[in-house]
């Protein structure tokens, strides 16, 4: 998939011979559950992307760019490790063809056997940052800084809550090692108005991670994961009620006024054509939580947590100027039941999967019929790189199998000094129940 090319594509620029005298800064902008029908660039008709629009036509427009899965977590793993998520861990085996993630009660997360992107690139020389939702498992031997980054301002879950901190306790952020408050205690969300400065506090981390990172002249990687756009969506004050798409448009319009700023300062700091910039999204959109809090797949069908186009197929852009050329019916689909296709229920296509044509039907409303010559031509074709797959294919250990209530963020370190550590409840480790 166009996805686990990114590692190995960023690899070659990074630690190539080219790249000897003066290796690219590296910023990686990954969105969360943003689709790939939100961008103007993209055919959104309300074109309130504007600095993302202009990043597209100076830069190289993905109009096929695929994640590794439907869902945040193992779409995150695959992205850092360049592994499909059966490979590095980030799947189950409780159930069969089950979504699963890392919530609180996760016992699992990212394995010490996986070699992440910033490992390789802090070998290469770079100092590096992630800014935002690390997703990978919150328990002290996944931390993000164990797994080759420098420095992290961010949570280890997305900012569910609030939380009474007594059947579940309320998510961190953390500043490098330590936690340095939690969600609305310390760091506000107003669910009634979706007012919240989280953005422009990210914003500011990157101006200030780059800015010290141009005067040391120390190449960098910075991984600028943020969740405004993740149900209960987010934006400030000054974005609030600005958008014609409501609460979610207004996230989106200071995701891309913040892109366009920190764009913006790496021209100022004159390090644009010394920096490969990519954007793109972790998975479509929810449409569980749509229209109010939840994004467009397009013309795709279906979105989060399905493996129809509109779940898997993101936005993508890439960035860096004088190097690539400008120009360049499930419970999660209301709405879009198409006979024969999306269902309430899991439905067994191992033996005859649904094909669709997705230049004829780009929509996914009309699966080949199993009986017609181009659906037996293609299934022969298929087979073939199946069979190979499953050859090749050594699954990692699952991680995301064994849910534990003691395991939450209770006493993250640091909390001893901020007063808030909490008594975790009595270790029962059970197996995790994914519904969807």
């Amino acid at each position: 998939m166009a996805r686990a090319v990114l590692v190995p594509l960023c690899l070659c620029w990074a630690l190539g011979p080219a790249a000897a005298s003066a290796p690219p800064n590296l910023l990686l902008l990954l969105m969360d559950d943003m689709g790939w029908g939100d961008l103007g660039a993209f055919g959104e008709p309300s074109k309130e992307t504007p600095n993302l629009d202009q990043m597209a036509s100076e830069g190289m427009l993905f109009l096929d760019f695929y994640t590794a899965n439907p869902l945040c977590s193992p779409s995150r793993a695959a992205l850092l490790t360049g592994r499909l998520p059966v490979r590095n861990g980030f799947y189950t085996t409780n159930a069969h063809a089950r979504n699963a993630y890392t919530p609180q009660d996760i016992v699992g997360g990212i394995p010490d056997s996986e070699l992440l992107l910033p490992e390789l690139l802090k070998k290469a020389g770079y100092i590096n940052k992630i800014i935002g939702k690390w997703h990978l498992g919150h328990r002290p031997q996944f931390h993000p800084l164990k797994h080759g980054f420098d420095e992290w301002f961010g949570s280890p879950n997305c900012h569910f809550g609030p939380f009474d901190n007594r059947a579940l306790p309320n998510i961190p952020v953390y500043r490098d090692w330590e936690m340095i408050g939690r969600y609305y205690e310390d760091f506000k969300i107003d669910l009634k108005t979706g007012e919240a400065n989280l953005t422009q506090i990210y914003l500011q981390e990157a101006l200030d991670f780059i800015s010290k990172q141009q005067a040391s002249q120390q190449p960098f990687f910075l991984y600028w994961a943020i969740d405004a756009t993740h149900a209960p969506v987010y934006a400030s004050k000054h974005f609030l009620g600005t958008s014609q798409r409501g609460l979610y448009g207004d996230a989106v319009r200071e995701i891309d006024d913040s892109i366009g700023k920190i764009l913006k300062h790496l021209q100022k700091l004159g390090i644009s054509e010394n920096t490969f910039v990519f954007f793109t999204s972790d998975n479509g959109a929810a449409l569980i939580s749509a229209p109010k809090e939840g994004g467009s797949n397009g013309r795709f069908l279906c979105g989060k947590q399905t493996t129809f186009e509109g779940g898997m197929r993101e936005p993508a852009i890439a960035w860096w100027p004088g190097h690539i050329p400008a120009g360049g019916g499930i419970d999660f689909c209301p709405g879009q039941n198409v006979s024969g296709v999306t269902t309430h229920t899991q439905e067994e296509h191992t033996t005859l999967p649904l094909l669709f044509h997705l230049g004829r039907d780009p929509g996914e409303k009309y699966p080949l019929s199993f009986a017609s010559d181009e659906y037996q031509r293609a299934m022969e074709r298929i087979s073939v790189v199946v069979q190979q797959h499953k050859v090749t294919m050594v699954p990692g250990e699952p991680q995301l199998n064994v849910c534990d209530k003691a395991v939450m963020n209770w006493s993250p370190p640091g909390c001893e000094k901020l007063g808030k550590c909490l008594k975790p409840p009595k270790s029962d480790p059970k197996k995790c129940f994914w519904p969807h």
